[in-house]
């Protein structure tokens, strides 16, 4: 008789389960609290939602002209964009079995918050200063997320490097060739 993926993935998640320790397996369980909570919260906001889009296109009838709704539909658009991606990154950890989220996608999900708040930022009654601090925000995130992308690709090209001279020992014993 032939087992569901199901079955086999549940199986094969137990086995895993097993061989961590004590403190390993309790931040698995902590990761899947927090991916049922964001899961929940993300259901929630969606219904909420399409209850404000239905009411907006049925009962008012959508103004184009009025930019604040737009920012409002747009603003929680984003947040569930940004519940998405955080749980996303923590089903990432939980399958990888890592202990730590990347910084990378903590940065991604800042600058996804930011951009939220720009959307939502009327220009009516913001400083010139919030202006400022969230350019530069924006600015220093975005140095931040080139720089560990950066050093990322740098870790991934050396690892690929280091994998063909141990898959080719005959590359080790090659001159490098100058580029001149």
């Amino acid at each position: 008789m032939k087992r569901s993926w199901q079955s086999r993935d549940w199986s094969h998640f137990i086995k895993l389960f097993r061989g961590l320790t004590f403190y390993e397996r309790f931040e698995q369980a902590i990761i899947l609290t927090l991916i049922a909570l964001i899961m929940l919260v993300t259901a929630i906001a969606t219904i909420h939602l399409i209850g404000a889009v239905w009411h907006l296109v049925v009962d008012v009838g959508i103004d184009p002209i009025n930019q604040t709704i737009f920012q409002a539909i747009f603003g929680a658009i984003f947040t569930v964009i940004i519940s998405l991606e955080f749980k996303h990154s923590l089903l990432v950890v939980l399958a990888q079995h890592e202990n730590v989220i990347r910084v990378r996608t903590i940065v991604l999900i800042a600058l996804l918050a930011i951009a939220r708040k720009f959307i939502l930022l009327d220009l009516h009654d913001v400083t010139a200063m919030e202006l400022f601090a969230l350019s530069a925000a924006v600015l220093a995130l975005g140095a931040v997320y080139w720089l560990v992308r950066d050093q990322d690709a740098r870790v991934a090209r050396d690892a690929r490097e280091q994998a063909h001279l141990e898959d080719n020992p005959a590359a080790r014993c090659e001159p490098e060739r100058s580029s001149s």
